[in-house]
């Protein structure tokens, strides 16, 4: 009989304590891949073509600052600037049979937005049909499902902060990255009844991802003096410190990461140490028999290895389906950002797991497999 053979023989010997670690190992593992993955998906993973171009201006004391709208034409001016279009937030509530229904709404030219936010996938009869409406939307392939729009639908849109009322007309559906898939509509029509000339958000496309850095020193030292000063960076930077306006994301998820290896490493090494000390006096027997310390070792330590691991592929499975069904679930756009299941991810749990493994049972399995045969035998426990 082969070890690795032995290895599942043991580990199968006692199958409700195996199931009982490798199910309470699968939850810390469950967490530490959520947690990587969320890690990953905003230190690390690498900018798509098109969001390396993109900057975002805003006021510099707060995002819910508004601007002047004149910014827009002298940022235009700026050198390496090819494009910039304004754009605001629209806080409004959809009456639906079931209630009010809240997503996220921005005000734009969409002429313009099309040129700087070349992720959407518009057709193109779609696209100038919304160019053409002054009162016309555009909705993501999720937003518009889950409401169950389709092109031509009028959409109301009561407002919670603005006094008006918006009655639009979707006049396309299209498909993006963007996480949250927001309703797009022309802003001019609120621009008309509330006489505002103030922009929140302004959306800048550089030439080249190289001046993006120079791009936004620029665009903050011209207006470092006015009444609005602004603060200018990449799209995705600016994405991190909308996040991070909670807290220092890093140090949190990497607090929890440590906090569910150590719990992790203390659940395996209890488990391992109790099946272990039991086994005393079988792998005194063992040794009697020609088994070297460092085969049985190995073998205790591969049991340990093995259950890890059972766990690791479960909470992997689970990790799928969880994530699979939260991003394609009413209301779950918005976790797209952060939940991206990737085999980095994966590989490394894998990696964790087999650490996990080794450390749980390296001291317990090498007292017993050098304890002298004599005194192994008369064990008991």
């Amino acid at each position: 009989m082969t070890l690795s053979r032995l290895v599942i023989r043991n580990v199968l010997r006692n199958k409700r304590r195996s199931a009982l670690t490798a199910i309470s190992l699968a939850f810390s593992f469950l967490l530490l891949i959520f947690m990587i993955s969320i890690w990953h998906s905003l230190f690390v993973d690498a900018w798509t073509a098109n969001a390396g171009l993109r900057l975002i201006c805003r006021h510099r004391v707060s995002l819910f600052l508004s601007m002047p709208s004149y910014y827009q034409e002298k940022i235009r001016t700026v050198q390496g600037v090819v494009n910039v279009v304004s754009m605001n937030a629209f806080d409004g509530a959809y009456k639906t049979g079931e209630g009010k229904d809240s997503f996220a709404q921005f005000g734009t030219d969409p002429k313009t937005f099309l040129d700087v936010y070349k992720d959407l996938d518009l057709p193109p009869d779609q696209a100038a049909a919304w160019e053409g409406d002054r009162a016309g939307a555009i909705a993501s392939v999720d937003l518009a499902r889950n409401l169950g729009w389709k092109v031509g639908d009028r959409i109301v849109l009561e407002g919670i902060r603005q006094p008006i009322n918006l009655e639009l007309t979707l006049r396309g559906i299209y498909r993006s990255s963007m996480p949250s898939g927001p309703l797009f509509f022309n802003w001019e029509c609120v621009e008309q009844s509330l006489h505002r000339g103030l922009t929140q958000v302004f959306l800048i496309r550089a030439d080249s991802p190289q001046h993006v850095g120079s791009i936004a020193r620029a665009v903050d030292n011209l207006f470092r003096n006015s009444t609005a000063p602004t603060r200018t960076e990449a799209e995705k930077a600016f994405n991190i410190d909308i996040i991070t306006a909670i807290g220092n994301v890093k140090l949190f998820i990497l607090s929890i990461c440590l906090a569910v290896l150590f719990a992790t490493i203390l659940t395996s090494a209890n488990a391992i140490a109790m099946s272990i000390r039991e086994r005393t006096r079988e792998v005194a027997v063992l040794r009697s028999l020609g088994f070297t310390p460092g085969k049985l070792s190995s073998l205790l330590v591969g049991e340990s290895v093995g259950v890890c691991l059972v766990g690791w592929l479960l909470a992997s499975i689970a990790a799928f389906v969880m994530i699979y069904a939260i991003v394609h679930t009413a209301g779950g756009e918005g976790f797209q950002l952060l939940l991206k299941l990737k085999w980095p991810t994966v590989l490394f749990c894998f990696f964790v797991a087999v650490m996990v493994g080794c450390l749980s049972a390296a001291l317990p399995a090498h007292r017993v497999s050098h304890m002298p045969i004599v005194n192994a035998l008369r064990h008991i426990g």
